[in-house]
């Protein structure tokens, strides 16, 4: 059945090409859209590794670091392996071999048709999108600046950190929190990245970029000038055209993937070890001629969108924290047990471990960083009935 089958995927970032990738070697006829199908990538992706899936070959995990350390309120260390991936080596994994490559940008998709500016229309029996989330003034963002040092050059910021939310980075006490990232790209090199983990609108880069270098000098770390830039913009939401964590699959419209359908972790932003996991679960879906509602059964089981919804409740919480109580909530979301830990970050299936989670810091929080978290809460629980209240 599954070569009578004809895909268009638009957009071959991480989950557009692990997607079509995994189609294609389903035996599903693929045609991927993109306005520069052979660009390399160069951000930095990073995963736990018992979130990556089983059929990703080991050789792209670039740096490996058992039991990450965080630092909120002390030093606390986490009981998963934080890898780092090789991200030209991740490309290349995601191999193109049997997919259609078209170059070009699409004006128009709707759910069997594609359009491109030159014209060209691509009709498909499902078509699916991951063109990637979009900017915007009213949509929580994340951003980064970064420098790559070599290891002994980086050694006297202490890491690896995956999150280091002390404030010697010079903003002052009532400051919108950042967090030093700090974390070995590869055999030689580290990655310093000052990050706003969320803001609506987020801290802009040459504000982070300030952050870092006075947080890198009050630690002894000399920069030359020469270094690296690594710069970080995009939203933690998706676009609100784009329909998700609904029961029913868009009717009339592609369907979205990986950031563009939400399916990213809305207080972390990350969506790419997800997107990997779900895009064989898709591919087979497809191959055994599942439908476009298929496939939306795959992105958004009722466990994924209660997970959603309960996270999309911490963004809130986020968001409303003031500036001194981001550092206190992180304490104690990191004193947590490892399993609600990984409940919270990276299960999409567990949403009472995710909710078990979230009721255990709200005991341990202060009474004012409760009440902001009760308070992002209210407006989302379910109503008598099953009904979700701002939903």
């Amino acid at each position: 059945m599954s070569a009578d089958r004809h895909v268009a995927v638009l957009g071959l970032g991480p989950a557009g090409r692990a997607v079509a990738s995994r189609l294609a070697a389903a035996g599903v006829t693929v045609t991927a859209v993109d306005p520069h199908p052979e660009r390399r990538w160069t951000p930095t992706y990073a995963a736990w590794e018992d979130e990556l899936p089983g059929w990703l070959p080991r050789a792209v995990v670039a740096t490996r670091t058992p039991h990450a350390r965080a630092w909120a309120g002390r030093e606390h260390r986490l009981d998963r392996t934080y890898v780092v991936l090789d991200t030209p080596g991740l490309q290349d994994a995601l191999h193109l071999t049997g997919v259609d490559v078209v170059a070009g940008s699409v004006t128009a998709a709707d759910a069997h048709r594609v359009t491109l500016a030159d014209g060209t229309a691509i009709t498909a029996d499902l078509v699916l999108d991951a063109r990637g989330t979009r900017l915007g003034a009213d949509r929580a963002a994340q951003t980064a600046y970064g420098l790559v040092l070599p290891h002994e050059r980086a050694a006297p910021a202490g890491g690896p950190w995956f999150m280091d939310w002390r404030r010697d980075h010079g903003a002052g006490p009532g400051a919108v929190p950042s967090f030093l990232y700090a974390v070995p790209l590869d055999a030689g090199h580290t990655l310093l990245e000052e990050t706003c983990l969320v803001g609506r609108p987020a801290l802009g880069l040459d504000e982070l970029r300030r952050r870092l270098e006075h947080r890198l000098a009050a630690r002894g770390v000399v920069l030359h000038g020469d270094e690296r830039v690594e710069r970080v913009r995009f939203s933690v939401e998706a676009d609100p055209q784009t329909p998700r964590a609904s029961r029913r699959a868009p009717v009339g419209r592609p369907v979205a993937l990986g950031a563009r359908a939400g399916v990213m972790h809305p207080a972390t932003g990350y969506s790419v070890a997800v997107s990997l996991r779900l895009a064989d679960e898709v591919a087979r879906a497809v191959a055994a001629g599942g439908d476009a509602q298929d496939v939306w059964d795959v992105l958004w089981p009722a466990s994924a969108r209660r997970v959603q919804q309960l996270r999309e409740m911490g963004l809130t919480t986020l968001l409303r924290l003031p500036a001194d109580g981001v550092e206190r909530f992180f304490a104690a979301f990191f004193a947590l047990p490892a399993a609600l830990q990984r409940a919270y970050l990276s299960d999409r299936s567990d949403p009472a471990g995710t909710l078990r989670a979230m009721a255990r810091m709200a005991r341990t929080l202060p009474a004012g960083l409760t009440a902001v978290a009760v308070g992002s809460a209210l407006p989302r629980w379910p109503r008598r009935g099953g009904r979700t209240e701002g939903a």
